[in-house]
Parts: C-alpha cells; sequence; structure tokens
C-alpha cells in the first residue's frame, strides 16, 4: 500500500541514459529510474558512483560542467526534457539544491530566500506568504534573517539552500547530498523537514545522499549505484533489511557489525552485475 498522499503515477522518468563528460569519460552507463508523484526516492552510493551526474542529467546542468547525454531519455510528465534548460525546468516545478550548499553569501538569509521566487509572478502577497511558511518550517532562519549567510553554520546554509528551493513553489526538489558535513542530529533535522514538506506540501523529492542509513529511513524507494549503473533498487524498508546493502553499505552483516576496510574490500557478488 502506497503512503498517503503518494500515488502510482511516474513524475520523473530516467530511461537508460549515457553521459559522458569532455566526449571522453563515461560517467553514467545505462541509468534508469522512475520517481513517483508524491514520493520520497533515494538515490544511493559511494562517492563517484554517480550520483550527482544524474541529477544534473536531469536538471539541465550538465552543460556548465562539459557534460553530454549520450544516449536515452529523461521525461517528466511524459515530456521530454532533452532541450530543456535549468530556468525552463525551475518554471515548470523541478529544482536542483546543489551538493555544497551554494549560498550568496553576501546577501542575508532573507535575501537568498527571495531569490528562489524570481521566476514567480503571483503577486508579492503569495511570496510574502510562502516565506513566512518556510520560516515555520525552519525556525531558526527566522532568528537569523537579517545575517549575512556567509556567515551562518554549514546546517543554517543547507538550511537556507532548501528554503530557497520551496521559495520557487516546486513539485519536485532534486537534493544532492544534504548530509554532506553535517552533525548527525542536523542531519536528522534536515531529514525531518524533507519528510514532512513530502507530507505537508506534497513535495516530491529525489535525493542524492551517501549516507545509506537515513536515507533509507525516510525514503519510500531506493536505487543504488556503482560505477554508473543501477545495481539494486527496491522499496526502502526491503532494502535496509537486504544482506547485501546490509554488510556493503549500512556496514552490518549476520555477524555484527563489519569494519570500514572490511566494507571497502569486499568482491562485488556476480549478480549485482547481471
Amino acid at each position: 500500500m502506497l503512503d498517503a498522499g503518494r500515488t502510482d503515477e511516474a513524475l520523473l522518468e530516467v530511461n537508460n541514459i549515457e553521459v559522458i563528460y569532455n566526449h571522453v569519460i563515461l560517467v553514467l552507463k545505462g541509468v534508469s529510474l522512475k520517481v513517483p508523484k508524491g514520493g520520497i526516492t533515494a538515490l544511493l552510493g559511494g562517492n563517484g558512483a554517480g550520483k550527482s551526474t544524474t541529477l544534473k542529467a536531469i536538471s539541465g546542468l550538465l552543460a556548465s560542467e562539459r557534460g553530454d547525454i549520450t544516449k536515452g531519455q529523461i521525461t517528466y510528465r511524459g515530456g521530454n526534457l532533452a532541450s530543456m534548460n535549468p530556468a525552463d525546468l525551475v518554471k515548470m516545478g523541478v529544482i536542483q539544491v546543489m551538493e555544497g550548499r551554494h549560498c550568496f553569501e553576501h546577501l542575508t538569509v532573507e535575501e537568498n530566500l527571495l531569490t528562489g521566487a524570481y521566476t514567480r509572478s503571483d503577486g508579492k502577497g503569495a511570496i510574502a506568504a510562502d516565506l513566512e511558511m518556510v520560516y515555520n518550517y525552519f525556525p531558526r532562519l527566522r532568528e537569523r534573517r537579517k545575517s549575512q549567510a556567509g556567515y551562518t553554520s554549514g546546517g543554517e546554509q543547507q538550511m537556507v539552500a532548501i528554503g530557497r528551493a520551496i521559495m520557487s513553489r516546486p513539485e519536485t526538489i532534486l537534493l544532492d547530498e544534504p548530509s554532506m558535513g553535517l552533525a548527525p542530529q542536523l542531519v536528522e533535522e534536515i531529514f525531518n523537514i524533507v519528510k514532512t514538506l513530502n507530507e505537508n506540501e506534497g513535495t516530491t523529492f529525489l535525493l542524492a545522499e551517501q549516507n545509506t542509513n537515513v536515507a533509507l529511513r525516510f525514503a519510500h524507494y531506493g536505487y543504488i549505484l556503482e560505477s554508473g549503473r543501477v545495481v539494486m533498487d527496491g522499496p526502502a524498508k526491503e532494502l535496509r533489511e537486504n544482506p547485501d546493502v546490509k554488510e556493503f553499505y549500512l556496514g552490518m552483516s549476520d555477524d555484527g557489525r563489519k569494519s570500514f576496510r572490511d566494507v571497502r574490500s569486499y568482491r562485488r557478488r556476480k549478480r549485482w552485475l547481471s
């Protein structure tokens, strides 16, 4: 049974895409995934697995890094995104929160948030109401609203980046490594806000995350990438209980917790690449 607010409708589909950087380096090797409307979908894997590249392929940001989709198709609500630039996608309701937060350091927190509304034409009243909504989700930002963003903490900057995305009134947020560089309690806070936004506002999330443990606790469905390929996917609850995932990504096995060295030195089972 689907969670409340979720449907079987595939809002976003990535079909067998390949991505090459600088006309030479093959990064994604036939990646396919579906993101249902109203769901939280996790894209998991280690550093260099291809998670961020997948998000940039969807959001139209590959060109800025000399990347090209050389095979496959990406569709949103059934329409091909091939000719779309990032600004067009924001107007359609798809926005990416980049890895590393990328705040405008010399602007205040509130000015950063308001930049997220630059494409809107529904009036100052609606924008002010959404700013208040963001402050309700992120009370700390209300306290720091007049502070320069560059002088706020990493967790606060991550909140600013997500809040700025919310100000564009998105249907879908592509969230890249939200836990990076944050203390565990802040990671929990960020993911709880993602869950609340999903439940209360109906926002669809596709999040790329190395922290498999926390991602699978909050996501509905997950895809695991290795070396540019999807090697496993399934409902988050099933992935959490899968012996391979527990051993190689959660650091657990039936014999107890494995060391990081043990996890890194495993030999991938051949069936994962079949």
